[in-house]
């Protein structure tokens, strides 16, 4: 199914989808299904789809989320393992665009730049730049925006200066083809998931691989294949199966969320008898035990103990210090120790946009979102015809981007049986919301970006919670029409709607 010529292709759309990962792709799956009579484009800044799982290309790439949760709930994931690396989620996502006839409305190496919303036409007017620099337009009544959460030009920079390090400096989010560490002496800077999945790959063929931590993480231990849900597909029908894993996973990801806000000091010492299992008794716990509770920062998974196996074969080692320069041959720490090494590898988090950084437009007049209130945690307060997926901290992203896409596709059916152009969250100025902490989340990339975030609100529907069953029963329970989500049609409306808008500023 190849492309059509671009000069042929249509250029106005119900949805215009701005990224082919695992939120556009589940947005377009959702249409399909739900709205068939909805016209669609996906485009996609990269060659490829996928996302996040088509850029990253370091070794051992993983989710960190089990796939019965971090797949879509309408598509069972079949695979043994549900804890899946990058090529089998990549297969997954390829086999939705086919058998839902979805790959010939992706527009590959089309980076959305800006988008101006036309109240009299009730349309997004959105510029476009093809890979081979090719400015374009196109307008859509509504704006998906599944672009992700971290800017995938630029990864977050420390600032380390590597002085007279001699030896190859790699940041995960640009992984080399051809880097050889076979042999060699590997650091890898962090103790995040990156570095958790880093460090066990790479020392199957490295020398050494040392994880150097600033300070540590909670690692929760578990197998990379679910027994109960593979027990459940040998018995019960694939769709029946998958349906009840996803629930038990869900039910016990917040059970253990909740826990860990009541009782964080027993969830600290299950997740450290975890590893005293696989390591022994009198393994010292040091480099494993935070100077914060479990989920204060998310837990870094580590399937089938890989890390520990690394550490107990003599092949990695953790090592908790503070940098004072990158010498010849390795790095120096404030205490003195040296550690030799041919490759440093900086796993030091990732840096966050918003709305894939499009520059966004009502009516030519410049949009901060960081001044706009979420409303569902799906679209924000007085931007007409605008979504996004923004996936949950403290459970899989996909939760979100599935009721989010259903969300919206109730909205647009409700659209269409009254006869509206637009939908807009209104938020007259005279309300005056309590703000709430958008995140109560200590981990470093989510801190340096908050000043970026949209605002949330103390209450419901101007927040982007975080419980997922609350959030899942209200988004297809409570009525489109709630009196907040104006619908109406563009022309003399639409003015009203504008001075509304504007009067709510």
């Amino acid at each position: 199914m190849g492309e059509r010529p671009a000069s042929n292709r249509a250029t106005d759309f119900d949805v215009l989808i701005v990224g082919a990962g695992i939120s556009g792709i589940g947005m377009a799956a959702h249409m399909r299904e739900k709205i068939p009579d909805h016209s669609f484009a996906i485009v996609e800044q990269r060659e490829n789809l996928g996302g996040t799982w088509d850029l990253f290309r370091y070794p051992g790439v993983r989710s960190d989320s089990d796939m019965h949760t971090l797949g879509f709930e309408f598509e069972p994931w079949k695979h043994e393992k549900s804890i899946a690396d990058a090529p089998a989620i990549l297969e997954y996502l390829d086999q939705i665009v086919d058998e839902r006839d979805i790959r010939r409305h992706i527009r590959f190496g089309h980076k959305v730049i800006s988008a101006d919303w036309r109240g009299a036409d009730a349309r997004w007017q959105v510029t476009l730049e093809t890979s081979d620099g090719e400015r374009k337009l196109l307008t859509a009544n509504w704006l998906y925006l599944g672009s992700g959460y971290y800017d995938y030009d630029e990864p977050y920079d420390p600032g380390f200066d590597f002085g007279d390090f001699t030896g190859q400096v790699i940041h995960p989010q640009f992984w080399p083809e051809d880097l050889d560490y076979a042999g060699k002496k590997v650091i890898v800077i962090g103790s995040g998931a990156t570095a958790v999945t880093i460090v066990p790959s790479v020392a199957r063929r490295a020398a050494k691989v040392t994880m150097l931590q600033r300070t540590p993480t909670w690692m929760f231990s578990r197998p990379a294949k679910d027994g109960f849900a593979n027990f459940l597909r040998k018995i019960l029908p694939e769709k029946t199966a998958y349906r009840i894993t996803r629930w038990k996973n869900i039910k016990l990801q917040d059970i253990g969320f909740k826990r860990a806000r009541t009782s964080p000091q027993k969830v600290g010492e299950f997740l450290h008898k975890k590893i005293r299992k696989i390591m022994g008794e009198d393994f010292d716990l040091e480099p494993f035990t935070p100077p914060y509770n479990p989920w204060d920062q998310r837990l870094c998974l580590v399937p089938d103990d890989d890390l520990f196996e690394a550490i107990k074969g003599g092949k990695a080692d953790v090592v908790t210090g503070r940098i004072k320069a990158f010498e010849k041959g390795g790095v120096r720490l404030e205490d003195g120790s040296f550690l030799p090494a041919d490759i440093v590898v900086t796993a030091t988090g990732l840096k966050l946009a918003v709305a894939g950084k499009i520059t966004l437009t009502v009516e030519g007049e410049p949009v901060d979102l960081a001044q706009r209130f979420y409303y569902k945690g799906c679209m924000f307060s007085n931007l007409p015809n605008l979504a996004v997926v923004f996936g949950y901290l403290n459970a899989s992203w996909t939760l979100r981007a599935d009721i989010n896409s259903d969300y919206v596709c109730r909205v647009l059916a409700e659209m269409k049986a009254s006869g509206s152009d637009v939908a807009v969250p209104v938020l007259p100025d005279s309300l005056d919301l309590e703000e709430d902490d958008i995140f109560d989340f200590s981990s470093g990339y989510i801190q340096r970006a908050k000043h970026i975030m949209p605002k949330n609100a103390v209450n419901y529907p101007w927040r982007l919670n975080q419980e997922y069953v609350i959030d899942r029963k209200r988004m297809r329970a409570d009525p489109v029409d709630d009196g907040i989500l104006s619908l109406r049609r563009r022309g003399a409306n639409a003015r009203e709607t504008h001075e509304r808008l504007e009067a709510a500023e």
